[in-house]
């Protein structure tokens, strides 16, 4: 899959990370005690992630299209002044929320080492790419580069590549942090709702996106097992069936959140056939792949797979209506 390694880039960039949902019985507030009241309104563990994982969701998307719209027409290992088309590239949002957020975090308990000193590289890489992108996005909107035959461009790409380079290493180190802490919290929920529920609604919900997630990381390597890419995709299946069948036993498991469990079925089965089969892509395909932000619509490639995920994320976090 090296082909698509920007790719996956981007689309993990955008990929959404799914947080517990904290609910607090509030009838008997009147009765607590001082201690109590303070320890309920005690930053929690949630709170410090969902800030290291805001910065993922509003950051990382924008900055990888910003890249693949970059080597849309920029060649890597430089410009030459002599590029038929000119596209330019794309800023990222103000970043300096992230940075605040990120710091606000990693004094919250518990400490991670690991984990805040990957939050603070990725806010400082962040930090560091927003005002290059700025500057490159207003040499190639005014057009100036005709005015000094590409200089400029060309003394900006090594800096991009660097930035660009340094902003996906820090994204690669956070993301495997939090998913990690991420991970252990999806199974401990599992567990604990199988326990107190059985199998039911919320159960099944809860394993279609561990499985869910589980396909997306089979595919997302250099080289895919095969394999285990299809046994990811057989136990999701199993997972999205469980679903529709609890659900039909109530409580209800909302409509549009097994519709994109299902659309996300669907699209890593048509990837896993191309793998399988060594289906090529289509020139047409071809384009819309080197295109960045409309790579996701070419069906069963990696692009569509994390676009899928990502709608499902969406869904899942929305409450799947439960």
């Amino acid at each position: 899959m090296k082909t698509f390694s920007a790719f996956k880039l981007a689309g993990a960039a955008v990929l959404k990370f799914t947080s517990a949902t904290v609910l607090a019985a509030l009838s008997a507030l009147a009765t607590l005690s001082f201690a109590a009241l303070a320890s309920a309104q005690a930053p929690s563990p949630v709170a410090k992630m969902n800030a290291y994982v805001g910065c993922i969701n509003r950051i990382s998307a924008r900055a990888f299209d910003s890249r693949a719209r970059y080597f849309s027409w920029a060649a890597k290992s430089g410009l030459t002044g002599r590029e038929r088309i000119i596209y330019g590239l794309y800023t990222i949002s103000d970043t300096s929320d992230c940075k605040k957020n990120v710091e606000k975090a990693n004094a919250m308990e518990p400490h991670d080492a690991a984990l805040e000193t990957a939050a603070s590289a990725y806010a400082d890489a962040a930090g560091k790419l927003e005002p290059l992108l700025k500057e490159a996005d207003d040499y190639y909107s005014a057009e100036n580069y005709k005015d000094d035959k590409m200089a400029k461009g060309k003394a900006l790409h090594p800096r991009l590549v660097a930035a660009w380079d340094a902003f996906a290493a820090a994204d690669k180190t956070l993301r495997a942090e939090v998913e990690a802490i991420n991970d252990k919290r999806a199974l401990e929920k599992l567990a604990a709702i199988e326990q107190s529920e059985g199998k039911k609604a919320r159960y099944y919900v809860e394993a279609l996106m561990i499985n869910a997630k589980r396909v997306l990381r089979a595919q997302d390597t250099e080289k895919p097992d095969l394999a285990a890419f299809t046994q990811a995709i057989a136990d999701c299946e199993e997972a999205i069936k469980g679903a529709e069948q609890a659900s039909a036993a109530g409580p209800k498991i909302g409509s549009i959140f097994m519709s994109n469990a299902k659309s996300y079925r669907v699209t890593a089965k048509q990837l896993m056939r191309r793998l399988r089969d060594h289906v090529p892509y289509s020139t047409g395909d071809k384009m819309l792949l080197n295109s960045g932000c409309g790579a996701w619509m070419v069906e069963g490639s990696p692009p569509r797979l994390f676009h899928d995920y990502n709608q499902l994320v969406d869904a899942y976090n929305r409450g799947a209506n439960i």
